[in-house]
């Protein structure tokens, strides 16, 4: 069989991968890993946090650091991720195998606040489909549109100190941004103060193009707020071929998840989205959850993405194995928050609580 190019028709890899272990336990971490991922380890020198709608883990490992990417340290912050909740059984499987068994199965529209451990931190990157400029854009009228009220019952019950929400751009543009305005009121009232960050990923290492919301809470009795990151001067982006190169002759599991990709050709009809080819000497393209099979084309192999090529874009370090077929992987990819974006954002949350509770304590 030929495909609609004329080419012979190449064989897709979705088998799922080899894993001999997940990031928490790997034994050539030990070093750099954060001291809470070691079982055993009980010390009380860190920042508390409850994760919300947590996906596979992206924000969650930024918030704890202890990892390297793209050659760099992003060294282990003082954190401690309680519990971490979501309603995907994949994505807590994927969670639980790379950042413990803290990792929750649980439908959080149907689950009480008060069942939830409190926390000084409370993270929550709330479903995005209906706000996705991709998506429905249902907004607060989709079947996940409200699902930020359960932020705001955690809220109300536990007053966390800092509260970090997370979204996609457009969420701020939907409806002329009433949705945005409505979802920041909804949680100052339980008494926050929220500012808006924009942060363009690729002005911060990342090697695609990527831009995402992240809602910052600051509860009303403390001073002062956490500094949004801003863009190192004089930096140029980090490239797809920066990024990928090396992995050009690896096609088993040498490195995880490296043979698993699609070869589907591209679409006869719509608009071309996913049939991109990426270029040398440029940023990838964005990593999309609802790829299905159609990740952007490699820029030098006839060939779409790898999951593990997807991943290093997404600066998830290759210790972190997705355990799941190519699609599955491939979602739960497009739909975490990029490591270390998650970890430029744990830093500033970290610098502005050791200040506060030296003022709290003073």
């Amino acid at each position: 069989m030929r495909r609609k190019d004329g080419q012979p028709k190449l064989k897709s890899l979705r088998a799922k991968a080899r894993i001999q272990w997940g990031f928490r336990n790997n034994p050539h971490l030990s070093e750099i890993l954060n001291p809470a991922l070691v079982p055993g380890n009980e010390t009380t020198h860190h920042f508390s946090c409850v994760s919300l709608f947590s996906g596979c883990g992206g924000l969650d490992l930024g918030f704890l650091g202890g990892f390297r990417i793209f050659g760099q340290l992003h060294a282990a912050l003082p954190t401690r991720i309680l519990a971490a909740y979501d309603f995907d059984d994949q994505c807590i499987e994927t969670y639980r195998l790379n950042l413990g068994p803290h990792g929750i199965r649980a439908d959080l529209s149907l689950m009480p606040a008060d069942k939830i451990p409190a926390a000084q931190v409370l993270l929550g990157g709330f479903p995005c489909q209906d706000f996705s400029s991709c998506g429905p854009k249902k907004g607060l009228e989709g079947k996940r549109g409200r699902l930020y009220e359960v932020m705001a019952s955690y809220m109300q019950l536990h007053k966390p100190l800092i509260v970090i929400g997370e979204n996609v751009p457009f969420f701020e543009k939907l409806h002329d941004g009433v949705i945005m305005r409505t979802v920041i009121k909804d949680f100052e009232k339980c008494g926050y103060r929220f500012n808006v960050w924009r942060i363009r990923c690729q002005d911060f290492g990342l090697p695609q193009s990527r831009t995402r919301i992240f809602l910052v809470g600051v509860r009303t009795d403390l001073s002062g707020r956490p500094m949004e990151p801003t863009p190192p001067i004089f930096t140029p982006r980090r490239t797809i071929d920066q990024a990928i190169d090396d992995l050009l002759d690896i096609r088993d599991e040498t490195i995880p998840n490296q043979s698993q990709y699609f070869v589907a050709t591209k679409a006869t009809k719509g608009a071309g989205q996913g049939d991109q080819k990426c270029q040398a000497g440029d940023i990838s393209f964005t990593i999309r959850a609802n790829a299905r099979g159609r990740i952007q084309f490699h820029h030098s192999l006839d060939r779409r993405l790898t999951v593990r090529e997807c991943a290093r874009l997404q600066s998830f370090p290759d210790e972190f194995v997705f355990p799941h077929g190519t699609q599955t992987n491939l979602s739960q990819i497009g739909n975490a928050v990029p490591p270390i974006i998650g970890h430029l954002v744990g830093q500033s949350v970290v610098r502005y609580l050791t200040a506060a509770t030296r003022e709290m304590a003073a």
